[in-house]
C-alpha cells in the first residue's frame, strides 16, 4: 500500500465500515472478508459484510457468517438494507475483485457512495476506483494480502483463532491446497503464522473439502462418468451441464465448485472448461496448466477474466451455442496447447 500512514489514520478511530466481495463468494472472498471484519471489530469499528449473492453452505462455519448480509435474487428488502449500509458507510473495503461490475447491483452503490474506498485484491487489470489500494497480482490470495496488511500495521498480535481460520481458508483454497503454481515460500510462511495464531489446518480442510451432501457426490459421479469430454488433439477437456441435469441433482450454490479441476488431473490435458446453464446466462470456469492463458480466453470471448491458470466468464448464448463458440476458438490456441512447460 502506497500511503500506509494515510490508511493507518483512516482506521485509527472507530467508523462505520462496510466490506463487500464478489458475486458467488468462494473461500478466499468470504474468508478474507470475515477475517478483516474480525480484526476491524477488535479496533472498535462497526462492521457489516455484504455479499452480492448467496454462497456455498460449506463456508457457513466461518466465524461471523451469521452476520453477513447476502443479497438474494428478487428480494428488494435485502437490497434496500444493503443500500442503506453502503450509503451510511464511512469506509468501504472491496475484497477479492478488481472491477465494480463483479459485484452486480452493489457496484453502482459503491461507486456512488461518499465513503472512502479501500481495495484489497490480487486480480489483474484493476479498475482503480479506490482511494487506497493494497493490490498485488503476484499474491496467491486476498486472504494473504489481508494478513500482510494487518502485519504492515504492526498488529499481527490481533489475529486470533477465528480470524486465523478464516484467512487460512482463503489461502488454502486459492493455492489449491498448496498445489497450484502460485504457491511460493511466502504462502507457507503466512500459513505458518496463521497456524501459530490458532488456525487449525485439518479442521478447516475438512470443512471445505470433506463436507459434501449426497446430491453433490452423485453430481460429481455423473459428471465424471457421463459428462467429461476429452478433445485429445487440443489436449482439452470440457464439461457441459444443462438446467435439467442441475435440477436432477438438486444442485445448490457451490455444488459445481471444483468439478473443472478434475479435467486437469488427466495425463496430457492442458485446458479444462466447465460450462453450466444458470438460466439467465451460461457460466464458464477455465483451468489450465503452465503458461497457457485461460484468462485470455475468458476475457476475449466470454466477458470474464481472472488469473492465467484460473479464470471465469459468462455467455448470453444458449449452452449449445456457447459450446460451439468455445470449440471454434480452440484451433487458434492449438500451438500453445501443444507446449509442455
Amino acid at each position: 500500500m502506497k500511503d500506509l500512514e494515510g490508511f493507518k489514520s483512516l482506521i485509527s478511530e472507530p467508523k462505520k465500515v462496510v466490506i463487500v466481495t464478489h458475486f458467488k463468494p468462494d473461500a478466499d472472498a468470504l474468508g478474507s472478508s470475515l477475517g478483516l471484519a474480525g480484526y476491524l471489530k477488535k479496533k472498535g469499528h462497526a462492521v457489516q459484510v455484504i455479499t452480492p449473492s448467496d454462497y456455498p453452505s460449506f463456508l457457513a462455519w466461518m466465524p461471523g457468517n451469521e452476520e453477513v448480509l447476502a443479497i438474494e435474487k428478487n428480494n428488494s428488502s435485502v437490497e434496500e438494507k444493503a443500500q442503506q449500509f453502503v450509503s451510511n458507510a464511512e469506509v468501504i473495503f472491496c475484497l477479492d475483485f478488481s472491477n465494480l461490475n463483479r459485484i452486480n447491483a452493489l457496484g453502482d452503490m459503491v461507486r456512488e457512495a461518499k465513503a472512502t474506498k479501500v481495495l484489497v485484491d490480487h486480480h489483474l487489470e484493476p479498475e482503480h476506483f479506490a482511494d487506497f489500494e493494497h493490490w498485488d497480482p503476484k499474491a496467491a490470495s486476498t486472504a494473504g494480502l489481508i494478513f500482510d496488511l494487518i502485519n504492515m500495521l504492526g498488529e499481527k498480535s490481533s489475529i486470533d483463532k477465528d480470524i486465523a481460520n478464516c484467512l487460512y481458508a482463503g489461502l488454502l483454497t486459492d493455492t489449491g491446497g498448496f498445489r497450484h503454481s502460485n504457491t511460493t515460500q511466502k504462502e507457507f510462511l503466512i500459513a505458518s503464522e496463521l497456524v501459530g495464531a490458532g488456525a487449525n489446518p485439518s479442521w478447516v480442510s475438512k470443512k471445505i473439502y470433506d463436507t459434501n451432501t449426497l446430491a453433490r457426490m452423485k453430481l460429481t459421479g455423473f459428471v465424471l462418468s457421463q459428462k467429461l469430454i476429452i478433445i485429445p488433439e487440443y489436449r482439452t477437456v470440457y464439461i457441459c451441464l444443462d438446467t435439467d441435469e442441475l435440477k436432477q441433482f438438486d444442485t445448490k450454490t457451490g455444488d459445481t465448485e471444483g468439478l473443472v479441476n478434475y479435467g486437469l488431473s488427466i495425463e496430457g490435458i492442458r485446458l479444462s472448461v466447465l460450462m453450466y446453464d444458470r438460466k439467465e446466462e451460461i457460466k464458464l470456469s477455465f483451468r489450465s496448466l503452465g503458461s497457457f492463458p485461460a484468462n485470455e480466453i475468458a476475457r476475449k470471448y466470454f466477458e470474464g477474466g481472472g488469473h492465467r491458470n484460473a479464470a471465469g466468464g459468462s455467455s448470453k448464448l444458449s449452452l449449445d451455442e456457447t459450446l460451439k463458440k468455445f470449440l471454434s476458438i480452440l484451433p487458434d490456441y492449438k500451438s500453445q496447447l501443444e507446449v509442455d512447460d
